[in-house]
C-alpha cells in the first residue's frame, strides 16, 4: 500500500513538472510563473515534512521516471518543451554549461612528512576579525596559520560586529565551531575561551604588518610572549602575504580555509536546500550581482543612477570614517573597470555569451539598490530569477535574516554549487566563490572583463554598435579565456611598489595554485 501510494506521488510530482515544462512555449512571462510555481509547490512540501532544513538527496525515484517516458504526453517532449530542464538540450548551448577542463588538477593539502603536532603553547593568540562574511574567513584562515607559526593558542576569533553590516552574529552562529576545533586539532590548538585568571590580564595588542612573511612573526611578534601571555591581533584580514610562505603554511591555509571553516549546519542544511531547489529548474547560473548600497558608495559608482541617489551614496560615502577615499570619479571608475556591472549591463552580457532566455538565473546579492526599478532590464531578459527569498519560505529564512553574515553564506553555499558562477564585480565574496570552485576541480566561473565591456556596451547605447550577432562575437572572444580554467596565481603588476605591489597580486584564496593543487596521473584520484 505505502508503495503504491509512493508511486503515485511521484507520478504527481512528474505530472506538475511536465505541465509546467509546457508551459515554455507560451513566452517568458509564463515561463518565470512556471518557475516561481515550481518553487511554491518545493516550498510547501518542503514545510509539510515537519523539518525545513531536512535536505533529501536521494536520487529521482525509478517510479518517476517511468512516469515521464511511458505516459508523459508526445508533445511534451519536444526539445523547446524542456528548456526549463536547463536551457542545454543543442548542442551549441550545452558548451555554455561546460566547465573549464580541469587538467587533472586536485587538492593536495596533506601535510610534509616532517610536519608535527602543535607544540607546547608559549601563549594565547586573540582575534578580531574585521568586514564581511568572506574577507574574515580570510582573516580567519590567515590568522590559524599565524597561530602555528608562533606556537599560540588560538582562542575561536571574534566576529566583526561594528562594520558596515553591524552583524551581531557569533562565530558559531556562521561556522561551525565543533568542526573547525576537531578538524585544526593535529595543527593549532584551539580554545573557545581564554582562561578565567587571564581575562583581565594586560595584553599585547598589535596591528599586525600586511601581507608579512614567517620572519615577521618569528622575529617581531614572537618575542612579545616574554612580556605578555596574551596577543591580541586588532584586525585579521591581509596580514599573511599571499607568495614565498613555507608550502605547509600554504597547505595549512587552505585546509582552514575550504575544509575547516564549514558553516554552521542549520546554515549548511538550508543552503544545501536551496541549491536542491534551484536545480529543480535543470543547469543554473548563480550571479553574484554587487549593485547593493554599501559597494556602490564604498566605489563612489553612480552610472545608471539618478541625482538622489547619487547624493545618498556621496553622503553614505562621506560619514563612514574608515572608508579612506571620499572624492571619487565616477565616470572614470567606470571607464578603467572598477565599477560592478549594473544590472542591466550585467543581462546584455548574458544574452552576447548566448544563454537563452529560460535559463534558471540566482541572485546571490543582498538587497539590490533602488530594488525593482534597477532589475526591470534583467528581469525581462531573464524572467527565471530567483534569490533565496523567491525558493525559500520566510519561515526558512526567519533564524537568518537579520544576519548580515548568516545570508551571505547561503548565497555562498548556492554560488559555489552552482553550474556557472558569474561575479558582477571582483570583491572579496566573487575572489573567495572562484577559489573555492578551482578548489573543487575547476568548476566553469567567468569572469567579466569589465573595462571592455563598458566600452562596447557604451557604443551599443550610442548607436554605433547594435545589440547582435556583432556585439556576441566580440564578448565571447574575449571571456574564452575567463572561464575558471587551470593556471598559475598572478604575481604583483610590473612597476608597482609597497604595498600596491602586494595588492595587485591576486589574492592566494582565489586561486590556490600551485600551493594546494597538484596533477594527478591516476584516473582512481579525486583528492589528495
Amino acid at each position: 500500500m505505502a508503495l503504491r501510494r509512493k508511486g503515485r506521488s511521484a507520478g504527481r510530482r512528474a505530472a506538475v513538472r511536465w505541465w509546467l515544462l509546457s508551459l515554455l512555449g507560451a513566452g517568458a512571462a509564463v515561463t518565470a510563473a512556471a518557475a516561481l510555481l515550481t518553487v511554491a509547490l518545493h516550498v510547501s512540501a518542503s514545510a509539510t515534512s515537519g523539518s525545513p532544513y531536512r535536505l533529501a538527496k536521494q536520487p529521482r525515484e525509478a517510479e518517476e521516471l517511468r512516469w515521464e517516458q511511458e505516459f508523459a504526453p508526445p508533445q511534451l517532449a519536444s526539445p523547446h518543451a524542456r528548456k526549463l530542464d536547463g536551457a542545454a538540450e543543442d548542442a551549441p548551448e550545452k558548451r555554455l554549461w561546460l566547465p573549464a577542463p580541469s587538467r587533472r588538477f586536485v587538492p593536495c593539502v596533506s601535510p610534509s612528512l616532517e610536519y608535527r603536532r602543535p607544540e607546547a603553547s608559549r601563549g594565547y593568540l586573540l582575534v578580531h576579525t574585521n568586514g564581511g562574511l568572506n574577507q574574515m574567513r580570510a582573516g580567519i584562515s590567515d590568522m590559524v596559520a599565524v597561530a602555528r607559526i608562533l606556537k599560540a593558542t588560538l582562542i575561536i576569533p571574534e566576529l566583526d560586529k561594528k562594520s558596515f553590516w553591524l552583524d551581531k552574529s557569533n562565530f558559531s552562529d556562521v561556522f561551525d565551531e565543533e568542526h573547525f576545533i576537531r578538524y585544526l586539532a593535529n595543527d593549532v590548538i584551539i580554545e573557545k575561551k581564554l582562561p578565567k585568571e587571564l581575562v583581565k590580564a594586560p595584553k599585547s595588542v598589535r596591528y599586525f604588518k600586511s601581507w608579512s612573511g614567517v620572519d615577521y612573526y618569528q622575529d617581531e611578534i614572537s618575542p612579545l610572549w616574554e612580556h605578555r601571555q596574551v596577543i591580541r591581533a586588532a584586525k585579521s584580514d591581509s596580514r599573511l602575504a599571499n607568495n614565498f610562505l613555507p608550502p605547509d603554511i600554504q597547505k595549512l591555509r587552505c585546509r582552514t580555509f575550504f575544509q575547516a571553516l564549514r558553516f554552521a549546519p542549520p546554515i549548511e542544511a538550508l543552503g544545501n536546500l536551496l541549491v536542491e531547489r534551484m536545480k529543480a529548474f535543470g543547469p543554473y547560473i548563480a550571479l553574484h550581482l554587487r549593485y547593493e548600497k554599501d559597494m556602490l558608495a564604498f566605489s563612489g559608482c553612480t552610472y545608471g543612477l539618478s541625482e538622489t541617489e547619487s547624493e545618498e551614496l556621496a553622503m553614505i560615502r562621506g560619514n563612514t570614517t574608515y572608508w579612506k577615499v571620499k572624492d571619487i570619479d565616477p565616470l572614470e571608475q567606470r571607464s578603467h573597470g572598477h565599477c560592478p556591472l549594473t544590472p542591466k549591463e550585467v543581462g546584455m552580457f548574458l544574452s552576447a555569451l548566448g544563454y537563452p532566455s529560460s535559463t534558471p538565473v540566482y541572485i546571490a546579492a543582498g538587497e539590490i539598490y533602488g530594488g525593482e526599478s534597477h532589475m526591470v532590464d534583467l528581469q525581462s531578459r531573464f524572467p527565471i530569477l530567483m534569490n533565496k527569498e523567491k525558493l525559500a519560505s520566510a519561515e526558512e529564512l526567519r533564524p537568518f535574516s537579520q544576519y548580515a553574515s548568516q545570508m551571505a553564506a547561503l548565497d555562498y553555499i548556492v554560488s559555489v554549487e552552482s553550474d556557472v558562477f558569474i561575479p558582477s564585480y571582483s570583491g572579496n565574496m566573487a575572489r573567495a566563490v572562484a577559489g573555492h570552485r578551482r578548489f573543487h576541480g575547476h568548476r566553469k566561473t567567468i569572469s567579466p572583463d569589465r573595462k571592455a565591456l563598458v566600452h562596447l556596451f557604451d557604443k551599443v547605447d550610442s548607436g554605433l554598435l547594435d545589440e547582435g550577432k556583432k556585439l556576441s562575437q566580440k564578448i565571447i572572444e574575449m571571456h574564452q579565456k575567463r572561464q575558471g580554467s587551470p593556471r598559475k596565481r598572478k604575481g604583483p603588476v610590473s612597476g608597482t611598489r609597497g604595498s600596491d605591489r602586494f595588492r595587485s597580486e591576486e589574492a592566494f584564496y582565489e586561486n590556490p595554485l600551485p600551493d594546494c593543487l597538484c596533477q594527478s596521473n591516476d584516473d582512481s584520484i579525486v583528492s589528495i
